[in-house]
């Protein structure tokens, strides 16, 4: 028979590693519970989102639509149309944009040569900037090259979608541009034509109302 001690110091290690064994057990039922309240929740998450895609987000992509399209047939006079489609990805939520001409879909990228995008591009930034706390955010776009891929007897009509929306909405925006100044004029307040000179940049000011001295030296 083997000594008492021994086994005794067997039986408690055993006891032992019992103990540590259910309390794992226990440790990962909870978490299993845990992990199977979450996916019940989840359920109800996405649920959830769908009901606020229905109402919040129709009422924004109805939003885009309709004036993004009014935007883009009045600066290219074309039948074209933009559709918006609300995309959830994990927790992500963003907008698929297309176009369509006479119910057939384009190529929003390749749409009249890159015009699509260029006007696309200036719309959504300022729809953006105006869902954005105004005493966190200035009310300052600044538009560099926007117009690259726009034809220029389009210009005045970019121009004036710009200067309607920065006006309606408060909006200080400044445009840079390569094309012809003159194209501009109608609906800017004030225009500064940069020219490259031996010495620096020439700044000449176009429009009816001249800046002083101090302030041309600021630009």
């Amino acid at each position: 028979m083997n000594d008492p001690s021994e086994v005794t110091a067997l039986y408690h290690k055993l006891v032992g590693q019992k103990d540590v064994l259910e309390r794992e057990k226990f440790l990962a039922q909870t978490e299993l519970e845990d992990l199977d309240a979450f996916l019940r929740l989840e359920q109800k998450v996405l649920d959830a989102l769908e009901q606020l895609d229905g109402k919040l987000f129709k009422n924004i992509t109805t939003v885009l639509e309709n004036k993004l399209s009014v935007a883009l047939q009045e600066i290219l006079e074309q039948e074209i149309r933009l559709k918006v489609e609300p995309v959830i990805q994990g927790k992500s939520i963003g907008f698929k944009f297309r176009t369509e001409r006479n119910g057939c879909e384009e190529d929003i990228i390749k749409g009249n040569g890159g015009s699509v995008v260029n006007i696309l591009s200036v719309c959504l930034r300022i729809f953006a900037l105006t869902q954005l706390p105004e005493n966190l955010h200035r009310r300052f776009l600044v538009l560099d090259e926007q117009d690259c891929w726009l034809q220029p007897d389009l210009i005045p009509k970019f121009a004036k979608i710009i200067h309607e929306a920065a006006k309606a909405l408060g909006f200080q925006v400044l445009v840079i541009s390569h094309h012809n100044s003159s194209t501009f004029m109608d609906y800017s307040d004030r225009i500064f034509r940069l020219d490259p000179t031996q010495n620096g940049v020439k700044i000449e000011v176009l429009d009816r109302a001249p800046l002083s001295q101090d302030s041309m030296q600021k630009v």
